[in-house]
């Protein structure tokens, strides 16, 4: 019998970087059309500029420092369309550019270009964005079709009780005609796109599930609740708005930023709403999504490390 030796893989499946970012992409249309559709041409524009910004840095980029290309594994435009879901409708384009800039370059590509960064691209930048221009990235409009016309507080902040104005009715935060970032509004849209990855196996639902579980649960115990509903509907408030969903499913799923084992999936999910909780009743901010997930990104190789399987036949050395 002729054996063939060669080094590891030996499965090889079908799936590859492009495939798995198109199917990312695909489960992300529903929220970005949806966005679109909420508050208009203006939203549109954003996704395109943040989609163009982002493969023309990763394209220069690399060309500069005589790298091949990478833009056909579509990671820059996922990375494109996180960072403009993430964004308020009316944001100004120049910022749209520089937080795709310093998303690429700054946080992906010198720290090797993909599969080698620390930190999710997308929410770095919103976090930068927000620390560098907080009042532009903080003027939210009502979802009319038309960013130009009404400016609004989000529901979070009127929770919390910075703000003024009306909380939405369950179902129309659920809908997503309201106040917020483009992708972020409808917890439907979301749920479409989760659905897709976890038939399509590209995520487990572990991450995403301890995430809600655990902000839901802390807000229903804990939650400084100053509205006149009772606790458990406050809760369901709290999670269906704001960007909770937007996070748990799309950015606390990262394969690159996030544990690979199902205990450190379990312990980041769990980390997450620990630290969403925190910052929202207790921050400066009414969202804590994208800090809690940037917070718990830099703790993952410590999640990883005490959390790895223990080698089958694997004997403790006495010290």
């Amino acid at each position: 019998m002729q054996l063939t030796m060669s080094s590891s893989p030996h499965i090889h499946a079908k799936e590859s970087i492009s495939t798995i970012m198109l199917d990312v992409l695909i489960a992300m249309m529903p929220a970005t059309l949806g966005g679109i559709y909420f508050f208009g041409y203006r939203a549109a524009i954003v996704v395109l500029t943040a989609i163009a910004a982002c493969i023309l840095s990763e394209y220069a980029y690399r060309k500069l420092m005589k790298k091949s290309s990478s833009v056909k594994d579509l990671s820059a435009i996922v990375t494109g369309v996180l960072i403009a879901l993430n964004m308020p409708p009316a944001v100004p384009l120049w910022m749209v550019v520089i937080g795709s800039a310093f998303a690429i370059i700054l946080v992906k590509q010198l720290y090797g270009g993909l599969g080698k960064n620390f930190m999710n691209p997308a929410l770095a930048a919103r976090c930068f964005m927000l620390i560098a221009w907080p009042t532009a990235m903080t003027t939210f409009s009502e979802a009319v079709g038309n960013v130009d016309t009404i400016s609004s507080a989000t529901p979070l902040s009127v929770l919390k009780g910075v703000s003024e104005g009306t909380i939405p009715e369950l179902s129309a935060s659920f809908f997503g005609n309201i106040p917020g970032c483009i992708g972020e509004t409808s917890v439907f849209l979301i749920l479409i796109g989760f659905v897709y990855l976890l038939i399509r196996r590209v995520i487990r639902p572990h991450t995403t599930l301890c995430f809600v579980a655990s902000f839901a649960l802390l807000t229903f115990l804990f939650g400084k609740n100053q509205t006149d509903y009772a606790q458990g509907y406050y809760t369901l408030l709290h999670i269906v708005n704001g960007g909770l969903l937007l996070g748990a499913v799309f950015m606390a799923t990262d394969y690159v930023t996030t544990p690979t084992t199902l205990l450190g999936q379990i312990i980041f999910g769990v980390g997450c709403g620990i630290l969403t909780f925190v910052i929202r009743q207790f921050g400066g901010y009414p969202e804590g999504t994208s800090f809690a997930i940037l917070l718990m990104n830099v703790v993952t190789p410590l999640i990883e490390t005490a959390t790895i399987p223990k080698k089958f036949g694997e004997v403790k050395r006495n010290a």
